[in-house]
C-alpha cells in the first residue's frame, strides 16, 4: 500500500465515507487502470452501497490483474453466490481455495453453495474441512448438522447440533433444528425439550412458544396446549392458524365453547383458513349442532375442495339433520373418492354411506395411512413373556355411560382371574359414574392415560409386559389405534366398539360370529377372524331398568294401537328405510311410529318427509333422551323394534330384546349391517331375521296387525332373556376367553 491516497481512502472506509473512499481509488483507477487494489477496493465498496453487478465486474478485473489473489476470488464468488450464479461462484471458491486451502470462510460458503445444487454429500466434506480445521464454531456444526438432515441422516444430524449448542447454549436455530431432527425420528417428547431450553432462555420466544403448544398437542398434553398457545397468541394475535390449533387443544380438553371461540377468531382473521372452518364443524358437530356443522363443513370445502374428510363429515352432518336432499350426490362422491384412494370420509362415518364391505376396507386402510407416523418404532421386539396369567389390556375412551361400557361391563367381572391379569387403559372422557365405578373396580389396574402421547402409552404397555392388547373404540369418537402402531404388544385385537376392519398391519384378530362375518367375507378384513360361537357381542346380564314404568299417555303415545319403535340414531335412517317404515303406517291402522328426538332439525325434517309421504305428523312420536335405567323402562311400551340398514341396531337391538321387544331385521352386507341378525339368532329369533326389504316390510306388517302373533314372540323372548345365550354374561366370557387363549397359544 505504497501509495499514500490508499491509506486515506482505507480511514475513509473505516470512518463510514464510503462516497469520499471510492472517489479517492476512482483517481486512482483513472492514472492507473489496473491497478488492484483500487480495483478490489472499489469492487467492495459497490457492493456495501448494493451495487452487485458493478461490484462482480470491479473484482473481476482485479483478479484478471492479479489472479493469485484468494480474498478476491472469494469475494467475488461470495457476490456471484447472492446473484444467484451458483455454479461460477462454486468455481470462484474453488480458485479461492486452491490458492488458500485452508480458507475457512470460502469452505463454508462453498458447502452453501453445493447445498443450493443438491449436492449435499460434497458440501458435508467441505463442513468437515472446516471442523478438522476449526472445531470451534458453533454455526458450522449447525450447517454440518442441517445438511446431515438433508440427505436424511438424523441420528448424525443430532450429534452435529449438540456439539453447535455445546459451544453455544444458548443457540436458538440449533435448537429448533434439533428439533426437527428428533420429529423426524419419532421422538416428540424430546423435540419438546428443545422448545422448552429455549424458552428457558427467552420466555417470550414467540416461534417457541408457537411450535412447543404445536407439540403439546400432538402429545395429547391437551390442557398445557391450550395454555401455550394462549401466552403465544398474546404475543402474536394475528395468527389465524394459532388461533385454530387452539381451538382444537380446548376442544379436546372439553371446553367446547372456549373452542369455539377461538374457531370464530381464526376465522374473523383469515375467512379463507379452510382448517378452521373444518374444525369449526369439527366442534359443532360433537355439539350435535349438525346444520350449523354443515354450513362451516361447506364453507371449508368451498375454499378446499379435496380437504381430508370434508365431504365425509359434511355428508355426516346432513345424515344426522335427516337431510336427504343431496344423499346419493354424497355417496357417489365419498365412493370415487375412496376407490382413488383418497381420505374423504372416516371409517366410522362410512359404515352408515356405504353398503360395500370392499370400499369399507379400503376406507380404513387410507385412514391409517393417513395417521400413521414415518418410522414408527417397533416397541415389542418378539420377547416372549412367562406370566402365571394371561395379561389382557383393554384400550378404551368408553369407561363411561356408553353404549360399549353398558355392553362389556359384565364380561369384566366374569374374568377368571385365575387365568387372566386384566387391565384398563382409559383415555375418554372423564367420568365419576356409576358404571365407571363398576368397571373400575372390576379390573386388576385402573389407569388413565387421557392426558399421555400415544408413545407414552405404548411404552406402558410394553413395560407391563401386556401379552394381548384388545381396542374396544377403533374408528369411533376419541379413538386412539395410532397407540397400537407402535406394535407394544404380542397381540392385538379390534373389538366391538368399530363395527369393522382397522386396515391396519398391526392389529393381529378381529373377533366376530359367522353371521356378521361369514368365512366368504373373510377377505375384506385385515385382520384374522377369530369366531366366536354364539355371537361376537358381550351383554351385561346386570342391566338396570327403572322400577316404573311409566304410562303410554305419559310416554306420550296413544292409548292403543301399534307401537312400532326405531330408536337407533336419526343417522342411520336412510330414505329407503323411512319409505318401508311410513308403508307400515299406512298398512296397520292406528299406527304409530316412536323415534328418538335425537335432535330438533332432524325431527324437523323427518316431520316433513313423513307429510310428503302422506303420514300425519301427529302419528311420529319423538322420545326425549333419558338416563339409561328410564330409557329401558319406557321400551317394553312398544310392541315392535323396526331396525335400519345399512347400519342396524347394535346395543340398542340388544336394549330391545333385554326389555322384552322382538327386533325385525334386514340383514345387509357388510359388518354393521348384520349384528342384529347375530343377536335375534343368540337370542333364538332367528325368524326375525329377513334377507331383503321386501320380506322385512311383509314380517313387519303382519306382526303389526296380529296381536296373537306378536304375543307369542314375546312370550318368547321374555324366556329367552334367561335361557338363550345372548344374555347369558358369563358363558360369554368363558367363549371370549377361549379365543384369548387360542391367540395366545398361537403366539408362544
Amino acid at each position: 500500500m505504497s501509495d499514500p491516497r490508499l491509506q486515506t481512502a482505507m480511514q475513509m472506509r473505516r470512518a463510514g465515507r464510503l462516497a469520499d473512499a471510492a472517489r479517492i481509488y476512482a483517481e486512482i483507477l483513472a492514472s492507473e487502470p489496473g491497478h488492484f487494489e483500487a480495483l478490489h477496493a472499489l469492487g467492495i465498496i459497490s457492493y456495501q452501497t448494493g451495487q452487485i453487478e458493478d461490484a462482480e465486474r470491479l473484482i473481476g478485473m482485479a483478479i484478471e490483474v492479479n489472479p493469485s489473489a484468494a480474498d478476491a476470488h472469494y469475494n467475488r464468488a461470495c457476490l456471484l453466490q447472492r446473484m444467484n450464479r451458483p455454479a461460477a461462484a462454486l468455481s470462484s471458491f474453488d480458485h479461492a481455495l486452491s490458492l488458500k486451502p485452508d480458507y475457512l470462510e470460502a469452505l463454508v460458503n462453498k458447502a452453501s453453495v453445493l447445498a443450493a445444487l443438491q449436492r449435499h454429500e460434497d458440501a458435508l466434506s467441505s463442513l468437515d474441512k472446516v471442523v478438522a480445521l476449526n472445531p470451534s464454531i458453533p454455526e458450522v456444526w449447525n450447517n454440518r448438522a442441517s445438511t446431515l438432515m438433508a440427505l436424511r441422516r438424523p441420528e448424525q444430524a443430532l450429534e452435529s447440533y449438540d456439539r453447535a449448542i455445546a459451544l453455544k447454549p444458548s443457540y436458538a436455530d440449533a435448537w429448533k433444528s434439533r428439533a426437527s431432527a428428533l420429529m423426524m425420528l419419532g421422538r416428540p417428547q424430546q423435540a419438546l425439550e428443545c422448545f422448552e431450553k429455549l424458552l428457558a432462555f427467552d420466555a417470550n420466544n414467540a416461534e417457541a412458544l408457537r411450535n412447543s403448544a404445536d407439540l403439546l398437542l400432538l402429545l395429547k398434553r391437551n390442557l398445557d396446549a391450550a395454555e401455550r398457545y394462549a401466552r403465544y397468541v398474546a404475543r402474536k394475535p394475528d395468527d389465524s392458524d394459532a388461533w385454530a390449533n387452539s381451538g382444537v387443544a380446548l376442544v379436546e380438553s372439553e371446553r367446547y365453547a372456549e373452542g369455539l371461540g377461538a374457531f370464530d377468531k381464526a376465522i374473523a382473521l383469515n375467512p379463507s383458513n379452510a382448517e378452521a372452518w373444518n374444525h369449526r364443524g369439527n366442534v359443532l358437530f360433537q355439539l350435535k349442532r349438525y346444520d350449523e356443522a354443515a354450513t362451516s363443513y361447506e364453507r371449508a370445502l368451498g375454499l378446499v375442495p379435496g380437504l381430508p374428510y370434508g365431504a365425509g363429515y359434511l355428508a355426516q352432518s346432513r345424515l344426522r339433520c335427516c337431510d336427504w336432499s343431496r344423499i346419493e350426490e354424497d355417496r357417489a362422491r365419498i365412493a370415487s373418492g375412496l376407490r382413488s384412494g383418497l381420505p374423504v370420509i372416516d371409517p366410522f362415518g362410512n359404515l352408515v354411506v356405504s353398503e360395500s364391505p370392499a370400499d369399507q376396507l379400503r376406507c380404513a386402510r387410507i385412514a391409517i395411512a393417513d395417521t400413521a407416523q414415518p418410522d414408527t418404532p417397533r416397541l415389542w421386539q418378539g420377547k416372549r413373556y412367562s406370566h402365571d396369567k394371561i395379561r389382557v389390556a383393554y384400550l378404551s375412551a368408553d369407561f363411561r355411560p356408553h353404549p360399549v361400557a353398558f355392553l362389556i361391563a359384565g364380561v369384566f367381572e366374569h374374568h377368571d382371574k385365575s387365568r387372566f391379569e386384566t387391565i384398563a387403559l382409559s383415555f375418554g372422557p372423564e367420568s365419576d359414574s356409576d358404571i365407571r365405578k363398576r368397571m373400575a373396580s372390576a379390573f386388576d389396574h385402573f389407569i388413565d392415560v387421557r392426558n399421555q402421547s400415544d408413545f407414552d402409552v405404548a411404552q406402558r404397555i410394553r413395560r407391563m409386559e401386556i401379552d394381548i392388547a384388545v381396542d374396544l373404540t377403533g374408528f369411533c369418537e376419541h379413538g386412539r389405534t395410532e397407540i397400537l402402531a407402535f406394535r407394544p404388544a404380542p397381540i392385538q385385537v379390534n373389538y366391538l366398539g368399530f363395527p369393522g376392519t382397522s386396515g391396519a398391519d398391526f392389529i393381529d384378530y378381529i373377533i366376530a360370529d359367522e353371521t356378521i362375518i361369514p368365512p366368504a367375507q373373510a377377505q375384506f378384513f385385515s385382520e384374522k377372524v377369530v369366531y366366536l360361537p354364539d355371537t361376537y357381542q358381550a351383554n351385561d346380564r346386570k342391566r338396570k331398568i327403572a322400577p316404573r314404568t311409566p304410562t303410554r299417555r305419559e310416554a306420550g303415545l296413544p292409548d292403543e294401537g301399534t307401537v312400532f319403535c326405531a330408536f337407533n340414531n336419526a343417522y342411520k335412517i336412510t330414505p329407503p328405510i323411512f319409505d318401508l317404515w311410513m308403508g307400515l303406517l299406512r298398512g296397520v291402522e292406528g299406527s304409530v311410529l316412536w323415534l328418538l328426538g335425537d335432535n330438533p332439525t332432524a325431527i324437523r325434517n323427518l316431520t316433513k318427509e313423513a307429510e310428503a309421504r302422506g303420514i300425519s305428523p301427529g302419528r311420529l312420536i319423538f322420545a326425549p333422551r333419558v338416563a339409561p335405567e328410564e330409557h329401558l323402562a319406557r321400551f317394553g311400551l312398544a310392541d315392535l323394534f323396526l331396525d335400519t340398514l345399512p347400519y342396524n341396531a347394535h346395543t340398542t337391538a340388544s336394549d330391545a330384546l333385554w326389555t322384552g321387544v322382538p327386533v325385525v331385521t334386514c340383514m345387509g352386507e357388510a359388518f354393521a349391517g348384520r349384528v342384529a341378525a347375530s343377536l335375534l339368532k343368540a337370542a333364538g329369533l332367528p325368524e326375525l331375521v329377513t334377507g331383503t326389504l321386501e320380506e322385512y316390510r311383509a314380517l313387519a306388517l303382519r306382526l303389526g296387525c296380529d296381536r296373537s302373533a306378536l304375543k307369542a314372540l314375546k312370550d318368547k323372548l321374555a324366556l329367552a332373556r334367561t335361557a338363550a345365550p345372548l344374555f347369558d354374561t358369563a358363558r360369554f366370557t368363558r367363549h371370549l376367553e377361549a379365543a384369548y387363549a387360542q391367540m395366545w397359544r398361537r403366539q408362544q
